[in-house]
């Protein structure tokens, strides 16, 4: 039977037709992979870090904080110059500082060199995030295949996430704690030649100046608001004035971010994106599920070791399950897209999610590993289907041209619902908890004050006390958690619930045909994107 190809079909052979696509896809989630990992692989060892180079409490923050600070804020400034210099070039250039970042991080032999690779790591981790999506949103123009794609680099996130703790710990137990770093270095080495073989170079509209001004604008109004959420995410009131200063300044600096890209006749940033229903709904689904429950991996995290008393490694294996649930959700997250559509999928997914956090109200003192199970694998599960969806449809609204502002624009989401996440619940948390020790029988009123601060801080408090008086202390304590644990997650339920309302605006149904004929290239934009080894 012959006919004429349909737009997906030509879209696929000139974008790289074959298995090519798919080497490519392993290429970037290799890529994925290393900055997913570094993410986390540092916690385990802030203690030997501690031990070895005496940071004060600042310096430890910023070693902690330096690396998703400056990447968060740097995301749109290299997400759009991809658009505009080449992706391909953008995410080489990224391999190689995170390469030179990892071995001066290994390296360190002071605090202040540290938090600066850390810095430098943060860079390379804002070159490479968005490129791999947008090179991904390039080479992937079929909506059903990019699907595919995406659950699978979705899933690879979620790995990413899970081993960097477990790594970190097998690393600490035979080498120094600069070896957390060291693996990025022959990882980097291999990515650098094979990327520049393998990956095609794309790039979005190149129509008039790329706004350096604006680029700048942006990244430091983020960092402004990035630091000032993590400062309130660690206690800090909203009236301190650093956190204040850090917030006025970077709200500021982003409101005149927006004027001038409506002004400009070449934005920087098409905000037309967010005009169109579905994408805007996308962004905020992203910052609202991200809000919504990683303040709770933390907590979930002091429940297990603090009130059930598991060690680190017994709380990560508890963890896992959540992280298995969200690899499962990525891989077929691509069947249940074409199943159910966008709207229904992130809606149930929101459902799912709220369900299994009002499953896990059921919490007590006591240990119930079933029901920590079903709560994690179901909450796992449901928020991967929500991110998901929500990625998706967002990198199918947004034009192919404007694919690394797009993608910079769901990593910040992300990167901020997070951080907003930890504030909020947080605060929600210490302000349920903090009540049930005002006042327990035989413990001083000073006493009272400092266990209110944190579980932690309780258990000290009652160590130092003894007796008693230090039981009931530590009683109270482990009570006041639970109960804050439980209207913590029942605020989180509410927020998931409402991100369930608002993904009804998402469209009913994919449109493949549609999104497949907008990213038809011509044929002179075909053969520029297509890699050499592909086209010849």
């Amino acid at each position: 039977m012959s006919g004429t190809p349909t737009a997906a079909t030509r879209c696929r052979r000139e974008a790289g037709a074959g298995a090519n696509r798919w080497v490519v896809l392993v290429v970037l989630c290799v890529s994925l992979l290393l900055v997913a990992v570094d993410a986390t692989v540092l916690h385990v060892a802030v203690p030997a870090v501690t031990e070895d180079l005496k940071p004060s409490a600042i310096e430890l923050l910023w070693i902690v904080d330096a690396y998703p600070l400056v990447c968060a804020s740097l995301l749109i400034l290299f997400g759009t110059l991809g658009d505009r210099v080449g992706r391909r070039r953008v995410l080489l250039l990224g391999y190689g500082l995170f390469g030179v970042a990892s071995g001066l991080a290994a390296l360190a032999d002071n605090p202040q060199v540290l938090i600066a690779a850390r810095a430098l790591l943060g860079v390379g981790g804002a070159m490479i995030m968005p490129a791999t999506l947008s090179i991904l949103r390039q080479i992937f123009p079929d909506r059903r295949e990019r699907a595919l794609a995406i659950g699978i680099w979705s899933a690879v996130a979620a790995v990413g996430a899970a081993v960097g703790p477990l790594l970190g710990g097998f690393l600490l137990e035979h080498f120094w704690w600069g070896s957390v770093f060291l693996i990025n270095i022959p990882l980097m080495l291999v990515s650098l030649p094979v990327g520049r073989l393998l990956l095609p170079e794309s790039t979005g509209d190149r129509d008039g100046p790329w706004d350096v001004v604006g680029a700048l604008m942006a990244a430091v109004g983020l960092f402004g608001v990035v630091l000032a959420v993590k400062r309130l995410g660690t206690g800090e009131l909203p009236f301190d004035p650093w956190t204040a200063l850090a917030l006025l300044v970077g709200g500021g600096l982003l409101t005149a971010f927006v004027r001038r890209q409506r002004r400009r006749t070449h934005p920087l940033v098409d905000l037309r994106m967010f005009g169109r229903p579905a994408f805007s709904t996308s962004v905020g689904c992203i910052v609202l599920a991200m809000l919504a429950l990683v303040g709770l991996e933390l907590i979930a995290a002091q429940y297990l070791q603090l009130v059930l008393g598991l060690s680190p490694l017994e709380t990560g294996l508890r963890l896992l399950p959540l992280t298995i649930a969200a690899m499962a959700a990525g891989l077929v997250g691509a069947n249940l897209l074409r199943r159910f559509g966008p709207r229904r999928m992130v809606s149930l997914g929101f459902c799912l999610t709220a369900f299994a956090v009002v499953l896990l109200t059921a919490m007590g003192r006591h240990d119930n590993a079933g029901l920590l199970l079903a709560g994690f694998v179901l909450l796992g599960f449901g928020l991967e289907t929500t991110l998901f969806g929500a990625y998706e449809s967002m990198l199918s609204e947004a034009p192919a041209s404007s694919a690394g502002g797009a993608a910079a624009i769901g990593e910040t989401s992300y990167q901020l619902g997070a951080g907003i996440g930890i504030a909020l619940l947080g605060s929600v948390m210490n302000a349920a908890y903090a009540p049930g020790l005002s006042s327990v029988p035989g413990v001083p009123a000073s006493a009272s004050a400092a266990a209110g601060h944190s579980l932690g801080e309780a258990y000290e408090v009652a160590g130092r006390l003894g007796g008693p008086s230090g039981e009931a202390l530590r009683r109270a304590a482990r009570e006041s958690f639970v109960h804050g644990l439980h209207v913590t997650l029942l605020v989180s339920a509410g927020l998931l619930i409402l991100g369930a309302v608002m993904a009804l605006r998402l469209p009913r149904m994919m449109d493949c045909a549609a999104g497949a004929q907008a990213d038809v290239p011509s044929p002179r934009e075909a053969t520029a994107h297509v890699p050499e080894s592909v086209s010849g």
